[in-house]
């Protein structure tokens, strides 16, 4: 009996059947012909998850594919048509426990706002540059600047109507070492 339990309480340890939720909580908006990328992360239950597009569709030009480790839907592509786009993801653990989410993505024409940015020059004196962090959340970042920036300014035209952003700065030195973000500020477009 002893034995019994011992290999159900194993077994039952090697398995996670908790509950899976979805924290991304909204998605960044676009412009036609813009490079879009966002992830959609889950966590809890136990891996792999299987991902679906419960109700709705993507922006036209966007596809969704699984992450190598199925922890995040990662949607990609270069959105065709201007349009709000409402979909459902929804996220299965291994366990068979669900969760789901709805989200809206604008993609418009064209652009119509820039958002500039400035901030304090690194006191290091092996700075190499600066990168600028952008989240639709405040919790998930991506690096929006293709190289280096020499100086402490920057421009973001990639920015959505009805859209709210968060901006992060890091410093970047001679050896490729990178800092830790500055505070975020959050920027609001009408």
């Amino acid at each position: 009996m002893k034995l019994w339990l011992f290999f159900f309480l194993l077994l039952l340890g090697t398995r996670c059947f908790g509950n899976v939720a979805i924290t991304t909580t909204s998605l960044l908006n676009d412009t036609v012909g813009g490079a879009y990328s966002a992830a959609i992360r889950a966590s809890g239950g136990c891996t792999p998850y299987k991902w679906a597009i419960a109700s709705g569709a993507l922006p036209a030009g966007i596809t969704a594919r699984a992450s190598s480790t199925t922890t995040s839907l990662n949607l990609t592509g270069t959105p065709k048509i201007a349009a709000t786009y409402s979909f459902a993801i929804r996220v299965t653990g291994c366990g068979g426990g669900t969760a789901r989410r709805a989200y809206k993505i604008v993609i418009q024409a064209t652009e119509n706002h820039v958002v500039d940015l400035s901030w304090k020059a690194s006191t290091s004196r092996d700075v190499a540059g600066y990168n600028v962090y952008r989240s639709p959340d405040g919790a998930t970042w991506k690096r929006i600047n293709a190289s280096l920036i020499a100086s402490t300014l920057y421009s973001d035209s990639t920015v959505a109507n009805s859209s709210t952003y968060f901006y992060a700065a890091t410093a970047v030195d001679i050896s490729g070492q990178e800092s830790r973000k500055t505070s975020a500020i959050k920027v609001v477009i009408p």
